[in-house]
């Protein structure tokens, strides 16, 4: 098993950052490898912002939950981003542009682009012995996360990578049985044994973690957030006010 692999596999999520800032050379790297990610089409349609300003992190955290925004190293923003290429075409180019983007296909293709590229960046800090965290949850501060940022149309912030030198060794957290996700050929429907499995081991793990113990599983979780009367409408409409029709 080669380094790569062993990064990947030991993954955990860290939200317990020592109080030491990343250093530029640090920085680089990783946005440095985030940009090797493969991207469709050569369209490279994302874009990071690395936020420092204390005033923006305090209400970033608050918004969404994540204490972490405030006390790692380094906060780096993923967004999606179609607006870049906007600023080469002409007036009548854009225009096409416009129209051909607000299907959903492209808005989709720069989603896909940004998720490799913050993938990159956290398995690059990992290797590093830095620890990570994803946080999708700074959509809790939309809109405002957009004048924050001061985000032109066609380009949607979608997860925090908050980054820092970690202040804790969690327990990993159990992942669904290979048996579960990966099928050849055709996809398998028989799958409510493989998942009565992992519930099983679940609920252990929650029983027996350090922090937050609890009497759950996964599918409890998931059932109970896709049943749950969630305000989450708004994000349609927010997408659509960035340009992405949706069509």
């Amino acid at each position: 098993m080669n380094d790569v692999i062993k990064t990947i596999q030991q993954h955990r999520s860290i939200r317990k950052f020592k109080n030491t800032p990343l250093t530029q050379e640090q920085i680089d790297t990783i946005v440095r490898a985030a940009q090797m990610a493969p991207t469709s089409g050569h369209f490279q349609a994302y874009s990071i912002i690395g936020v420092t300003d204390a005033g923006v992190k305090k209400e970033l955290s608050k918004r969404s939950g994540n204490p972490v925004i405030e006390t790692c190293g380094y906060l780096f923003i993923f967004c999606a981003d179609l607006y870049r290429i906007m600023t080469a075409a002409s007036d009548n180019e854009k225009q096409q542009m416009k129209n051909n983007v607000s299907f959903a296909y492209f808005n989709q293709t720069s989603v896909t682009d940004t998720a490799l590229a913050m993938q990159n960046a956290n398995l690059a800090a990992e290797s590093m012995g830095l620890g990570t965290v994803i946080i999708g949850g700074i959509n809790g501060a939309l809109p405002d996360l957009d004048r924050w940022l001061d985000l032109p149309e066609y380009v949607i912030p979608l997860a925090g990578l908050a980054v820092g030198v970690p202040d804790e060794h969690p327990e990993q957290k159990l992942r669904l049985p290979q048996s579960a996700v990966f099928f050849e050929n055709k996809y398998n429907h028989q799958l409510k044994a493989s998942v009565a499995s992992y519930d099983k081991e679940m609920e252990l793990y929650y029983e027996q973690r350090t922090n937050n113990k609890q009497k759950s599983n996964w599918s409890q979780k998931v059932i109970h957030m896709l049943t749950s009367d969630i305000p989450i409408e708004f994000y349609t409409d927010y997408i659509k006010s960035k340009g992405f029709a949706l069509k």
